[in-house]
């Protein structure tokens, strides 16, 4: 089955950077797009970056493009969300996800950006 585990969350200072990494397994990492949403206090969670599995990015919601990078190492089944100059507007629950809306999702790391 599809496993998804994200790490690398935490409190940081406005301005600060965060590595997120996901590690996948129970499919063909390989063979599939990944994604970074995240779920702001109180509201529906939000897709924020895509990479196909040739390593073509999909995109970025407009609000984090120029700041998150999204990147991934395929031997590794690893998928990562680089964040810097981070505001407290990130502080979120981000989580990784197989594809885009194929509502697969890991457990999620926090993210806290303080002013």
């Amino acid at each position: 089955q599809v496993h998804l585990v994200e790490s690398g969350g935490g409190l940081v200072q406005v301005g600060g950077s965060l590595n997120l990494s996901c590690v996948a397994s129970g499919f063909t990492f390989s063979h599939y797009a990944m994604s970074w949403y995240r779920q702001l206090p109180g509201k529906e969670r939000e897709w924020i970056a895509g990479i196909a599995h040739t390593n073509v990015i999909i995109g970025y919601l407009p609000s984090v493009e120029g700041r998150f990078t999204i990147s991934r190492d395929n031997p590794k089944n690893t998928v990562y969300l680089q964040m810097n100059n981070l505001q407290p507007e990130d502080t979120a629950m981000y989580y990784c996800s197989r594809g885009v809306g194929s509502g697969y999702f890991g457990q999620g790391t926090q993210v806290t950006v303080s002013s």
